[in-house]
């Protein structure tokens, strides 16, 4: 089920929205003040930044920093940013890094937004 290496799409990440589970990380790699003016919900965020000096972190200080667990090599993460370039670039760092399953939404949070605006029963 799981596509590795090939784009993730709004249809793939809505149901993780959904019903949030520890199975697939949906990581927001855009900077903090672009965090708060919106997120995909369960979203955890990991500037791309400092994205290869918070994956070279022992799991001790990457909790602390980050707030979240850090993810294991065989973990898969959903990678999105405001259009996907970003996102892609976190997908190459994350593999050099030897995490195996890592994928880029689309699109990102801006195709995101466009699904969700276009829907009018988002709330439901």
């Amino acid at each position: 089920k799981w596509k590795n290496g090939e784009k993730v799409t709004y249809n793939e990440v809505k149901p993780l929205t959904q019903s949030p589970s520890d199975k697939i990380l949906l990581i927001d790699v855009r900077e903090p003040n672009e965090v708060a003016l919106g997120s995909i919900p369960s979203s955890v965020n990991l500037p791309l930044s400092t994205f290869e000096k918070n994956l070279s972190m022992d799991e001790g200080d990457f909790t602390r920093v980050n707030g979240f667990h850090k993810p294991t090599k065989q973990q898969p993460m959903i990678f999105y940013c405001r259009s996907g370039v970003r996102a892609q670039t976190a997908v190459d760092l994350a593999k050099a890094a030897g995490y195996k399953w890592a994928r880029n939404y689309e699109g990102s949070y801006t195709d995101w937004q466009k699904h969700e605006e276009s829907n009018p029963n988002k709330d439901d």
